[in-house]
């Protein structure tokens, strides 16, 4: 944020009043993936404010305003949410049904000692001051303390500056899939599944 100098703080799960906040900055971050199930912008956010699991966010403040979020599953549950019915409620029955098999294909369960992040969006004023570091660490802490042993992310093809912010923190590919056919549809042909482990050393001192 221009103008402020503060400390950035970590802290997990959401602040009372920044679900919109934190949905600009998920949208900043993600709206090209997500944009053909979600679109337009602003109904985007807003359906994406109202569904978040604000218990699943871990974020990075600047004078008590959010400027730094990072998703995760954990139980079932993810940052991002919204039912099937919520789906439909917001786009109508015609369009939320194509709807629905767009976002189907972003789903990804967590497989034995996984947790798996939804990926992180830093404000773009913010980008090279060691926020996405924070953030990651504060992730691994809470893997660690699940008894995690990696951190699983999937990145598309369309998005190199976040894997290479992935790759300085630690993530390593571990496997391609190409989809050439959903890249007229969603804008992407290929997604790398990328992993970091997590040490037991990890975990918080309460």
């Amino acid at each position: 944020m221009r103008g402020h100098s503060g400390p950035v703080t970590v802290q997990r799960g959401l602040p009372a009043g920044a679900a919109r906040r934190a949905a600009e900055l998920y949208w900043e971050a993600f709206g090209r993936k997500l944009g053909p199930a979600l679109n337009p912008p602003d109904k985007a956010v807003s359906f994406i404010a109202a569904h978040l699991n604000a218990d699943r966010a871990v974020c990075a403040l600047l004078d008590g305003q959010v400027v730094g979020l990072a998703g995760y599953q954990h139980g079932g549950r993810a940052l991002t949410g919204g039912s099937a019915r919520a789906v439909l409620r917001a786009y109508g029955h015609l369009r939320g049904l194509h709807r629905l098999l767009l976002l189907a294909l972003f789903e990804r369960r967590p497989g034995p000692g996984q947790l798996v992040m939804d990926g992180i969006a830093v404000d773009p004023d913010m980008r090279g001051r060691g926020v996405g570091s924070l953030l990651i660490a504060e992730v691994a802490a809470i893997a660690a303390e699940q008894g995690c042993q990696e951190i699983r992310l999937d990145v598309i093809d369309t998005n190199p500056r976040a894997r290479a912010l992935y790759e300085r923190l630690g993530f390593t590919a571990v496997r391609i899939e190409r989809t050439p056919y959903l890249r007229r549809l969603l804008g992407f042909g290929a997604v790398t599944t990328m992993h970091r482990p997590v040490a037991t050393g990890e975990v918080r001192e309460p």
